[in-house]
């Protein structure tokens, strides 16, 4: 089997990354990757806020405000979780996309092409030996927590991306037959 296809069919979300994350230069070749994605009329919504170093402790920042002014929360315990989600990796890709009005590309369409650059990140550092997983939650497809991380109206935070080396067990992938997905029409 081909190599690369062979990392794609095994590519897993793995909980637990840590030090280190991929080089400037690698980061490089991986936008690069993103920005192969399917991108009708040429819109390029695509955004990227790389996060690292320092940028987790401002990350960590916003998270704790949102969570105690805009969810309402409390609880220590669970603000300390919103406190701490960045130190799950060291590097956080925040996947933007960058909105524009055009009558032939819904903004749906727009969502889905940085969905699609984000796998494509997820692929290429597979590709160079790191992982990642890809979270949500309450903390995508917030106008608000985008307006905190200085975005501005047109721009929607799709998803995290926690990037990292793989710490601990492997997680084992469930086999998933083909059939079960696929329709042909022949």
């Amino acid at each position: 089997m081909n190599k690369l296809l062979s990392i794609i069919q095994n590519r897993n979300s793995h909980r637990i990354l840590t030090e280190p994350h991929p080089s400037e230069t690698e980061m490089q070749d991986i936008y690069k990757a993103a920005l192969r994605a399917p991108d009708h009329a040429w819109l390029k919504p695509s955004r990227f806020i790389e996060i690292k170093g320092n940028g987790l402790i401002r990350l960590s920042n916003i998270f704790t405000e949102f969570a105690a002014k805009n969810l309402g929360i409390t609880d220590e315990n669970i603000l300390d979780k919103y406190k701490n989600a960045p130190y799950r990796a060291p590097m956080i890709i925040a996947l933007v996309t960058k909105l524009t009005d055009h009558p032939k590309v819904p903004y749906i369409e727009q969502k889905l092409s940085t969905a699609a650059a984000g796998q494509n990140i997820l692929n290429a550092i597979e590709c160079l030996g790191y992982s990642g997983i890809w979270r949500t939650g309450k903390l995508a497809f917030n106008e608000k927590l985008a307006e905190m991380m200085g975005l501005d109206g047109n721009s929607e935070i799709i998803g995290f991306l926690y990037i990292g080396t793989k710490s601990g067990k492997e997680k084992r992938l469930p086999n998933r037959p083909i059939d079960d997905h696929l329709t042909v029409w022949d």
